[in-house]
């Protein structure tokens, strides 16, 4: 579905091969059924209206104002402090800040406006036109363009055909494109635009009331005049009769006065001289700016009635309020085994408590909880008991066994997330990724890693239990006519051999001979076996990398001094010569445009050759 939504333009046969597929699901039990409606209607929303579901998408999940569709979402990650490394959090509360940085509103609106006017007009479409168009526009042009785009686009969904979704957006590309000069250029296509980051704000799970707190920022912003720290406290007069400690920049204490004044003048009490008579006159006080957090307590006071509309008569009842619609939607994302999930339900049950005095969040915000179990890295003292980690993350367990993709793609993480801190290219962080050469051989093996014992806890039993581990391999295999076919596997492997010295004089030279041994496991009667299978290729270069994670040690030229350990990838190409890359550098500065060797490097040796003397001369 997401390649789906970021495609350009879906052609209708595809489109509809998938709508039949997700309608077969609707005979299957849940969550299948479930799922298969779920799509269908997006996918027929996404005939009628090309380019819904990606604009959808990208309005709600970064928070762009529209009237027409003014859906928000945000998605909450909750970390438990105690379970995940130091670095861990560091590193994902760095992406998640930078991920947000990098994106900016107008950069959104312009995927949005291209990928509209691509889906709707196809190859019509001049694409980098378009955007360099949309790139020059003054913010308050883009933005009026972008509410254009957005409005046609919603308004197809009442039912108006394709063609009329067409012309609507075809009439907004000529007025966008008008003004622009058309170009000699050959159209490049249809272009894929990619879908944004999410807004995703990952928080420590250290107050009680965190939960509730950001939900409720969520939904009422704090202005600048008040510090998130003070929301409790600014939440809490409406339900307590006694009075709330002073907040420095919220106002001083405040207690709670009942009052008997009408605001009506003929019901002031009589003076008590006859003689002397009194008028009440209110003069203008100073007018506040309510803030955020005033709303917040007046919509909780209220029971979720909408402020400002005049009460009715006497005798003559009421209008049915609307119901009002769930235009937020909140995606908490769960870090850690089952306490932290005891600290949800804790937090949960004080929110429904919370709701049931007086209706804020719950009818305005649509609630969604995820959970992503965290294996703790080393074990913690625990009782008697409970001294196995697997026991930690029973809930994980049982939602694998209502939900296989939840089962095979979720459960695995649990063992995987603590051992992101110490595996970028090496375990050690400190460690820079490493550059070297080697003349004869290079050989990598696995790792001594965890036991089997532990292999065997992972929800992937079918790809862990056995020898070896899984890697990737992409090369350029040389075959017998001397040409160079792409080559890319995945395999389980115990560990893969290249040798640089040809085992046979009509193999030639500047070829890598790679032998990779390759785990086979088979199932019978018997039980399982596994069985070792040599694979063996010439390449120029090739690309290794462990899928797992699991680090490999790399010996080169059968140098014990030369071993590598805790490597997840590495990359062997030809070793070119400096003088030949100085001078390419320098000649593609000069004409980019130029992808062969041109001038001086030409003349240069481009591989970097070892001249070794012999009795019958230099051999390279």
């Amino acid at each position: 579905m997401y390649t789906l939504i970021q495609a350009p333009c879906i052609p209708d046969e595809l489109c509809a091969r998938v709508y039949d597929f997700c309608k077969r699901l609707l005979t299957l039990p849940k969550p299948f059924c479930t799922i298969g409606l779920d799509y269908a209607s997006r996918l027929q929303l996404e005939r009628a209206a090309p380019g819904t579901l990606y604009q959808r998408m990208v309005i709600s999940e970064q928070s762009l104002h529209s009237a027409a569709f003014p859906c928000q979402e945000r998605i909450f990650i909750f970390a438990d402090p105690e379970l995940l490394p130091e670095a861990i959090c560091r590193a994902l509360a760095m992406d998640t800040e930078a991920a947000q940085v990098s994106q900016s509103p107008r950069g959104c609106m312009s995927c949005v406006v291209t990928h509209a006017l691509q889906a709707a007009l196809g190859d019509t479409c001049d694409t980098p036109g378009l955007w360099a168009r949309l790139q020059a526009l003054p913010p308050r042009d883009l933005e009026h363009w972008f509410q254009q785009v957005v409005a046609a686009v919603e308004g197809s969904e009442g039912g108006s055909e394709r063609g009329q979704h067409t012309a609507r957006l075809e009439r907004i590309y000529h007025g966008l494109m008008g003004s622009s000069p058309a170009g000699n250029d050959p159209q490049e296509g249809l272009q894929s635009t990619p879908l944004p980051s999410p807004n995703i704000s990952f928080h420590l799970w250290t107050e009680d009331e965190q939960l509730w707190k950001e939900l409720v920022l969520f939904l009422r912003p704090l202005s600048q005049s008040c510090e998130p720290e003070c929301l409790g406290q600014e939440l809490e007069p409406l339900e307590m009769p006694d009075p709330l400690p002073g907040c420095g920049c919220c106002g001083q204490s405040r207690f709670s006065v009942l009052s008997t004044d009408s605001g009506i003048e003929r019901d002031l009490p009589a003076p008590e001289e006859p003689c002397e008579r009194s008028r009440l006159h209110r003069k203008g006080g100073i007018k506040k700016k309510p803030s955020p957090l005033d709303s917040v307590a007046l919509l909780q006071a209220g029971g979720g009635k909408a402020p400002g509309k005049p009460p009715g008569r006497a005798g003559v009842p009421p209008e049915p309020a609307a119901p009002l619609q769930r235009l937020h939607t909140a995606r908490v994302v769960l870090l850690g085994d089952d306490r932290v999930l005891g600290r949800l339900a804790q937090a949960f049950l004080s929110l429904r408590k919370r709701e049931a005095r007086r209706v804020f969040l719950t009818p305005r915000l649509d609630l969604q909880f995820y959970h992503i179990p965290v294996v703790p890295g080393q074990p913690q003292p625990l009782a008697a008991e409970h001294t196995d980690p697997e026991e930690l993350c029973e809930v994980a367990g049982y939602l694998g066994r209502a939900d296989p993709w939840y089962e095979s793609n979720i459960s695995t993480l649990g063992h995987m997330i603590p051992k992101l801190a110490t595996m970028v290219l090496f375990q050690d962080p400190a460690q820079e990724p490493a550059e070297d050469v080697f003349l004869t051989e290079l050989l990598t093996q696995v790792q001594d890693g965890p036991s089997h014992r532990e292999l065997s806890t992972t929800k992937r039993k079918s790809t862990l239990d056995g020898p070896g581990m899984d890697l990737t391999v992409t090369c350029r295999r040389v075959v017998l006519s001397k040409r160079q076919k792409e080559l890319a596997l995945s395999l389980r492997s115990t560990g893969l051999l290249m040798k640089a010295i040809p085992a046979e004089e009509a193999a030639g030279q500047g070829c890598l001979t790679v032998t990779i041994t390759e785990i086979i496991r088979t199932s019978n009667l018997a039980g399982r076996s596994f069985s070792a299978v040599a694979h063996r290729f010439r390449t120029r270069s090739i690309k290794v990398r462990s899928s797992e994670q699991r680090p490999f040690t790399v010996r080169l030229d059968k140098d014990s001094r030369r071993t590598y350990r805790d490597v997840v990838g590495l990359e062997v190409s030809p070793c070119l010569e400096p003088s030949y890359c100085l001078q390419k550098t320098r000649t593609t500065k000069c004409s980019p445009e130029e992808t062969e060797d041109v001038g001086l490097v030409k003349y240069l040796p481009k591989s970097l050759l070892l001249p070794i003397n012999t009795f019958a001369g230099v051999i390279p």
